[in-house]
């Protein structure tokens, strides 16, 4: 699996990974090759809120709003220098992977963002 698909099923769930199946017309017949079909609503993960409710229910104090290693510490994932690089290189990092501020800071917010990308809610300051 993924480093991102680890924080992403953390957070979304398991079964955030296979979308339902649209429900089949009842009436009419299947539409040609050229009538268009409306995208599927996607439901959006409150991103935010299922991070406050962990972090609620945590013993520790983790700053998850602008540390990705709280952030992974929170979901219970590996937050090693390892796991961050892997995740770093994945998501496009061309910085040193060195585990610098730089590289941290940029991580956390490609994985906001990227969490939004797929379908989650996440407050506009933490994408920024």
């Amino acid at each position: 699996m993924s480093f991102f698909g680890k924080i992403k099923d953390a957070i979304f769930g398991k079964k955030a990974q296979a979308a339902p199946a649209a429900p089949a017309p009842t009436t009419a017949a299947a539409p040609s090759a050229l009538t268009p079909v409306a995208p599927q609503p996607v439901s959006e993960v409150d991103v935010e809120a299922i991070l406050s409710g962990l972090a609620a229910k945590s013993d520790q104090k983790l700053n998850w709003r602008t540390s990705i290693v709280d952030l992974m510490k929170l979901l219970g994932l590996d937050s090693s220098l390892t796991e961050r690089k892997g995740l770093a290189q994945e998501l496009g990092y061309t910085g040193a992977l060195d585990g610098s501020a730089e590289m941290n800071i940029w991580l956390h917010k490609q994985v906001m963002r990227e969490l939004a990308a797929n379908g989650g809610k996440v407050p506009a300051e933490l994408l920024d």
